[in-house]
């Protein structure tokens, strides 16, 4: 069942099994109001049972560009169009969010993104990668980094 998510009375519906619940729903959260915001979408989730083609599309990029294969189970997942940009999310157990920006046109814009919740430690996976921090009233910290998509997916 597909959850539209509330900015405004932050919930763990869908994310309860992780160990790091309430600053994950934070984080979703924060994408929620950024979306809603910004292009008034309204930004909605299903579990990951339901949504296997948008994780294997973004585990299949993660493979293709930089060999990162996810140990974390995801929870949920989102895939959708915002004006000329499909855009993908998957929430992990762990904490992790992970979101495809992917321009439509040729020379857009094309990037995977990582969030990492307050309260988590940096995947083994993604070690590799330096993160910055972000203040959000919904989320506490986050560490954030990415990287830019050369493929075609």
């Amino acid at each position: 069942m597909s959850y539209a998510v509330d900015f405004a009375a932050v919930s763990t519906v869908g994310l309860e099994s992780s160990p790091v619940a309430a600053t994950l729903a934070g984080l979703r959260a924060n994408e929620a109001r950024y979306f809603k915001n910004k292009y008034d979408h309204v930004f909605t989730v299903e579990p990951a049972a339901d949504a296997e083609e948008t994780i294997a599309w973004v585990s299949r990029i993660l493979a293709d560009e930089r060999g990162i294969v996810i140990a974390s189970p995801p929870l949920e997942a989102t895939t959708f169009q915002v004006e000329d940009t499909k855009w993908a999310y998957v929430f992990y157990e762990s904490g992790l969010s992970i979101n495809v920006l992917y321009a439509l046109e040729d020379g857009g814009k094309r990037a995977v993104g990582f969030k990492l919740s307050d309260g988590m430690e940096v995947p083994d996976e993604l070690s590799s990668f330096k993160f910055a921090r972000q203040k959000s009233k919904l989320a506490g910290t986050i560490r954030g980094s990415y990287f830019v998509i050369k493929g075609e997916y």
